[in-house]
């Protein structure tokens, strides 16, 4: 076990985030996806649906802030889908609470989800039950922290260097 980390970020898909590169994509999908047949590195969060999935991905991975859309959603362009589902919301939802509201969710065919599935680095496979619940995500970088400014130690040595550098005789104890 490891602290602070979601308990849904497994030994697999930690190493997958971890070894995942700048602009690599993770395909986060529904239940139903053929994650397998496709030849993709996959890994299975069953029981779980995708916006929890997308929870604790996000918690510890960066959303690429180069690209316009680095979270792409499966849609239906031949249906009435094209408009925004209760899933879709809620994959926004979270992206905007991770990352900020920088983006607008890009939206892909089936099949062309499919191409681009196939060439992500893993499959992430959820128990998503509905339909089009899956959700392409582009790596960013993780940017260096600012330095720690530590304040140098003020202890009696410290103040006696001080004043030796500045011509002052150290105190000597006087005998008793």
């Amino acid at each position: 076990m490891l602290k602070g980390l979601d308990p849904l970020l497994n030994a697999d898909l930690l190493y997958v985030l971890a070894a995942m590169g700048h602009g690599d994509e993770l395909a986060l999908v529904d239940r139903n996806f053929p994650a397998v047949s496709l030849g993709a590195r996959v890994i299975r969060l069953e029981g779980v649906d995708a916006p929890r999935a997308l929870e604790a991905i996000l918690s510890v991975m960066p959303l690429d802030d180069m690209l316009d859309t680095p979270y792409t959603r499966m849609v239906d362009l031949g249906s009435a889908e094209v408009e925004e589902s209760d899933v879709c919301r809620e994959f926004i939802r979270i992206v905007e609470r991770h990352e900020g509201p920088r983006w607008q969710i890009g939206r892909l065919d089936r099949f062309g989800f499919y191409d681009r599935a196939r060439a992500a680095f893993a499959v992430v496979v959820t128990g998503e039950t509905r339909v089009n619940g899956s959700l392409l995500l582009t790596k960013g970088i993780v940017r260096p922290a600012d330095p720690i400014q530590v304040p140098p130690p003020e202890d009696a040595q410290g103040e006696a260097a001080k004043g030796e550098s500045a011509g002052a005789e150290p105190e000597t104890a006087s005998p008793a």
